[in-house]
């Protein structure tokens, strides 16, 4: 089936996550759903433009959010323009979909003093959780790393010598992140405690572990920093990824340069980074409107 190449396409040629390869497939599967119902079509190759127009307006009247329904339009797009590279079809239905448009939200990241305040030890119990929950706390700060990145890195990805961690991003593409000294002493110590643990030859060759001593999952990285982040701020979203936001928000606030934002955070596009600057330009705002005497 043309559904089946083309997810073979994406996960092997394109080389995308688990993850997104999953949200196509359910994409897919829904608008095929939806066109066998509605126009008892089987083939995805004989749909055309009309049709995809009428799932996107039932969509819209199901009250689903602007941004999943693009994210579903986007799948659709790959999936056609698969299609035309594979001369199954010579037009592409999607090129007169007009997508809803989405209201752009500001990153949403937690301010430099309560990001002090999170690292207060007292927060933390004096015991092997405290100290990985610690740990990992400050390596999603101190890197901006993903939470799959953070997942996977194995003891051996950590270069102390060169003061770098290796984690595998977005469609398998390695990159090199600098640590600091006191990165390095706490993944150091870390380390030593995990053996002490569970010992040299039992323990997993992965960096993070629970209290198995066995590979963490998204769910537990999830409540460890959703737990720490309740403590110190008030924000709606308290996830892996609001680290992920302060990072790049406090980096660029003190003067970094942009494109290193984007070698940091592993970005293909240079937009992608740019969303952060409006946090740094509503700050901005903020200091000139406290401090000037005509603003």
């Amino acid at each position: 089936m043309l559904r089946e190449r083309f997810i073979v396409y994406i996960r092997f040629e394109k080389r995308y996550s688990d993850h997104t390869v999953k949200a196509y497939q359910s994409d897919l599967g829904q608008f095929q759903n939806y066109i066998n119902t509605l126009y008892d079509l089987d083939d995805l190759s004989q749909v055309d433009y009309q049709m995809v127009r009428s799932w996107l307006i039932e969509l819209m009247e199901l009250s689903i959010s602007p941004r999943a329904i693009n994210r579903k339009l986007s799948s659709l797009r790959s999936f056609y323009k698969f299609l035309l590279r594979e001369n199954v079809i010579s037009e592409n239905p999607m090129n007169r979909v007009i997508p809803p448009k989405v209201s752009k939200k500001l990153p949403v990241f937690v301010e430099y003093d309560k990001m002090e305040m999170l690292f207060d030890k007292s927060y933390f119990t004096q015991d092997f959780t405290g100290e990985r929950d610690y740990l990992i706390l400050e390596m999603f700060y101190n890197t901006g790393i993903r939470l799959a990145e953070l997942i996977n890195i194995k003891e051996d990805d950590i270069d102390f010598q060169n003061l770098t961690v290796k984690v595998l991003g977005k469609r398998s593409k390695e990159r090199l992140i600098p640590i600091s000294n006191e990165m390095k002493s706490l993944i150091y110590n870390y380390v030593l405690l995990k053996e002490q643990v569970f010992g040299i030859t039992n323990k997993s060759d992965y960096l993070f572990v629970n209290k198995k001593g066995l590979k963490t999952y998204p769910r537990l990285i999830y409540r460890i920093v959703n737990k720490y982040l309740n403590l110190i701020t008030t924000l709606e979203k308290k996830s892996p990824h609001v680290l992920r936001h302060t990072f790049a928000t406090h980096l660029l606030n003190n003067g970094a340069d942009l494109n290193a934002v984007k070698e940091l955070l592993g970005h293909t596009n240079l937009s992608a980074t740019q969303v952060y600057t409006h946090n740094t330009i509503e700050r901005l705002k903020s200091i000139h409107k406290q401090a000037h005497p005509k603003a």
